[in-house]
C-alpha cells in the first residue's frame, strides 16, 4: 500500500528510470511513435533504379505513399495490382515511392516491369539493412505510409481498397 506522501511525479524514482529495464521501456516506447499515423514523415535520400538520387522531400505538395516491398515477397506482389490501380485513378494527387530492401538489382527491375509499376523506385541494395527501412523501423513487409503534401504520415498499411478510400476521403476533405 502507498502512503499519503506518495507523489504521482515522484514514481518511479529517478534511480528506477535509469535501470536496464526501464530504459528499454523507454526506448520501445519511442520506437512506436516512429511512423505512426499523425507524425512527420522521416526524409530519406536514396538511389533509383537508373542510380540517380532521389529525396522524399522533392515530392513535398503531392499525396506520397512510401511502399516497403521486395520482388521475392508473395503478399506485397499480391498487394501491387491494388497499388497501381489506385495510383492509375489517382496519379494527378498520388506519387509513390518503392522501397526495396533487396540484395540485387536484377530481379526487382523484373518484378517492377511485370507488375506496372510506373513510379519511383528507390534502395541502397542493403536488404534488411536499408537505410530507411531501418528509420522506419521495418521489420515485416509489405508495409507503407501515406504521407500528406506537408509531409505528415496520414495513413499506414493501407491495403486494397483502403488505399483509394483513404485518398479520396482525404482529397474530399481538400475540395470541400
Amino acid at each position: 500500500m502507498m502512503s499519503a506522501n506518495w507523489k504521482k511525479d515522484s514514481f518511479p524514482s529517478p534511480e528506477v528510470q535509469k535501470g536496464y529495464y526501464a530504459q528499454m521501456l523507454q526506448k520501445q516506447i519511442a520506437d512506436t511513435k516512429v511512423g505512426a499515423v499523425g507524425s512527420d514523415a522521416i526524409d530519406f535520400t536514396q538511389n533509383d533504379t537508373a542510380g540517380h538520387a532521389v529525396a522524399l522531400s522533392s515530392f513535398k505538395g503531392k499525396y506520397v505513399l512510401v511502399d516497403f516491398w521486395a520482388s521475392w515477397c508473395g503478399p506485397c506482389r499480391m498487394e501491387n495490382p491494388n497499388v497501381v490501380t489506385t495510383y492509375k485513378k489517382l496519379r494527378q494527387e498520388l506519387h509513390g515511392t518503392g522501397c526495396f530492401p533487396r540484395q540485387g538489382q536484377g530481379p526487382l527491375v523484373k518484378a517492377i516491369k511485370d507488375d506496372g509499376l510506373a513510379w519511383t523506385q528507390v534502395s541502397d541494395l542493403k536488404f534488411w539493412y536499408n537505410e530507411v527501412a531501418v528509420k522506419y523501423h521495418i521489420q515485416s513487409i509489405p508495409q507503407n505510409f501515406l504521407i500528406d503534401p506537408n509531409g505528415k504520415i496520414v495513413g499506414r498499411n493501407l491495403r486494397g481498397q483502403d488505399l483509394e478510400a483513404k485518398l479520396c476521403e482525404l482529397l474530399v476533405v481538400i475540395i470541400n
